[in-house]
C-alpha cells in the first residue's frame, strides 16, 4: 500500500520543512519543541475476546523493551478502547506513524485508516500492513513446530503432507494476492504445498482446502493459523484440522521487529518523498 503523508487539514504536502524523519530545531505551534521521532500508533482491528485485547498489550510492551525511546500507542479500529480517532486525538500535535496490525491490504488499510489519519490533528503517515513478509513465514513456521509439525524426510510421506494457510479472508482482491504471497514463503521454508484458505468473505474455506487436498492424496494436513491473535475465526478454523493446528502468531518476536521495521519503512519513504530534487547537471 502507498503510504500518505499528511498535513494537519488531511492534505498531502511536500517539501524540506515538511520532512517526517529527524526534527531536531523544529517547533511546534507555540513554540514547543517537537519530538525527534514521530510517535508509533500501533492500530488493531478489535475484538471482543479479551485474549486480543491481552496479545496486543503484550506487542507494544515487546515494541518498547527494542526501542525504549520511542513514544509508542495503541488505537483499534472497533470494539475496543482506545479507538484511533482517541488515540490520535490524544497525541495532539505529536506527528505519527500509524502501523497496521494487519496481514494484508484491505478496506481497513485502503480506506478506514487513511481517513481517520487525514482528519488527524498533526500530520500522520499509514505504513504497509505487516505482510506479506518473510518475518511472518519464519512465525507461523516456528508454530507449526510448536504443534507438533515435521517435513517427512520420506518422499512418498512428504507427497502426502500439506498446510493450510488460515486467514480471516477479504473481499479485496489484493487481499488474497497477499495471502498467497504468504502461502508461498512459507511453503518454501517448509517443502510441502501450502494452500491459503479463509474464515470469511472468500473462498476456499479451510474445511473445503482440506477436502481438496485429501483428493489429491495429501491426508497429512496441518492448519496454519493466520492470525494475529486467538479468536473465533481462529478457533473455527482449527477446529477444521485433520491433524494439527498451530497457534495464533500471537507474540512471537518476529511481530514486534516487523511492527518496527514497517515503521522504519515509513520514514525512509517520507524522507525520500520529501527530500531536494538533484540538481540536473548544467
Amino acid at each position: 500500500m502507498t503510504a500518505h503523508l499528511m498535513n494537519r487539514t488531511g492534505h498531502r504536502t511536500s517539501g524540506t520543512g515538511d520532512r517526517i524523519g529527524t526534527r531536531t530545531g523544529l517547533t511546534a505551534p507555540g513554540g514547543r519543541p517537537r519530538p525527534d521521532r514521530p510517535a508509533l500508533v500501533l492500530v488493531a482491528h478489535g475484538s471482543r475476546d479479551p485474549r486480543a485485547l491481552s496479545t496486543v498489550r503484550t506487542l507494544l510492551d515487546r515494541v518498547r523493551e527494542l526501542r525504549p525511546a520511542l513514544p509508542v500507542r495503541l488505537g483499534h479500529i472497533e470494539l475496543n478502547e482506545p479507538l484511533l480517532p482517541a488515540t490520535l486525538a490524544a497525541l495532539g500535535d505529536t506527528d505519527a506513524v500509524l502501523v497496521p496490525l494487519l496481514l494484508s491490504r484491505g478496506y481497513h488499510v485502503k480506506r478506514d485508516i487513511p481517513e481517520t489519519a487525514a482528519a488527524a490533528p498533526a500530520r500522520t503517515r499509514v505504513a504497509a500492513p505487516l505482510g506479506p513478509h518473510p518475518l511472518l513465514a519464519e512465525a507461523l513456521y516456528d508454530r507449526l513446530t510448536e504443534a507438533g509439525w515435521r517435513t517427512p524426510e520420506d518422499p512418498a510421506a512428504r507427497r502426502a503432507s500439506a498446510v493450510v494457510l488460515a486467514a480471516a479472508g477479504s473481499r479485496d482482491p489484493d487481499a488474497r494476492t497477499d495471502a498467497g504471497r504468504t502461502a508461498a514463503l512459507l511453503a518454501e521454508r517448509l517443502g510441502v504445498p501450502v494452500v491459503p484458505a479463509y474464515a470469511s468473505a472468500a473462498a476456499p474455506t479451510v474445511p473445503a482446502a482440506v477436502r481438496a487436498l485429501a483428493a489429491r492424496g495429501r491426508h497429512r494436513v496441518a492448519v496454519a493459523s493466520y492470525f494475529t491473535a486467538p479468536g473465533r475465526f481462529a478457533a473455527e478454523c482449527a477446529e477444521a484440522a485433520p491433524w494439527i493446528a498451530a497457534a495464533p502468531l500471537a507474540a512471537h518476536p518476529a511481530l514486534p521487529r516487523l511492527i518496527l521495521h514497517r515503521y522504519d519503512e515509513a520514514l525512509t519513504a517520507a524522507a525520500a518523498t520529501t527530500a531536494p530534487a538533484a540538481l540536473a547537471p548544467a
